[in-house]
């Protein structure tokens, strides 16, 4: 059984929560981010699916709604603006990012306040939303319980610069993606990958034959790293 609480609202998100057991209290938190045009209820369904043996609280926080350069300017919920997918550099939307990492940010300190350790937090995130993981899991303060990275990528490479004062050098990650996904492309997902694991960071990687979306397997194997850290 699952329990869903009506949307609340921080200084800056709207988010819901949603436990995966009902009759008792939550032993971790996920903060669990959509993709671009999604919302907080689009990855809800898969908690009674994960059939996790902890009882975890989810949060899933509405991205602010902003206009999208590569959908001619249409403005959606977004955790910043994609203005070409095929180069990084200087097409990247660093002061979006940066927004939503410290809104993430304040997520978990909102966690901690209400009686989680960090060590109790763990962040997930499909495709955008994996991308913000990525860079909150790079530079927040807090030492967390983990990270999954779902056809995401990690757009600000500079942030591997100063991986050495990285407190969540040793935290798990695990990283999915399709191998067709034509949206965030496959070798964009792989390439963040062996970057972090050339600078050690502790990261495993799942690949799917599927497009830019979530599959069974992937269900299963996700379920399958909850449940080993927790």
């Amino acid at each position: 059984m699952t329990q869903t609480k009506k949307s609340k609202t921080s200084t800056q998100l709207k988010y819901i929560e949603k436990n995966n057991f009902e009759d008792r209290e939550p032993e971790y938190v996920i903060i669990w981010l959509h993709g671009l045009g999604a919302s907080s209820s689009d990855f809800m369904p898969i908690v009674p699916e994960l059939k996790l043996k902890s009882c975890i609280k989810f949060v899933f926080p509405d991205a602010p709604v902003r206009p999208i350069t590569i959908n001619n300017g249409y403005k959606m919920q977004a955790w910043y603006d994609i203005r070409d997918l095929t180069k990084l550099g200087d097409t990247v939307d660093y002061i979006g990012i940066k927004e939503s990492v410290a809104q993430i940010e304040e997520l978990i300190e909102l966690q901690i306040k209400n009686g989680f350790e960090a060590r109790q937090i763990f962040l997930a995130g499909f495709s955008q939303g994996g991308a913000v993981c990525y860079c909150t899991l790079l530079t927040t303060p807090h030492l967390l319980r983990g990270a999954i990275i779902l056809s995401g990528y990690l757009p600000d490479t500079t942030l591997l610069e100063s991986s050495n004062s990285c407190v969540n050098v040793s935290t798990p990650i695990l990283a999915c993606h399709g191998k067709q996904d034509t949206v965030v492309p496959y070798s964009l997902g792989m390439a963040t990958y062996e970057e972090l694991k050339k600078l050690k960071l502790n990261v495993v990687w799942r690949s799917y034959t599927m497009e830019h979306t979530v599959s069974l397997d992937e269900v299963d194997d996700i379920a399958l790293w909850i449940n080993d850290k927790t």
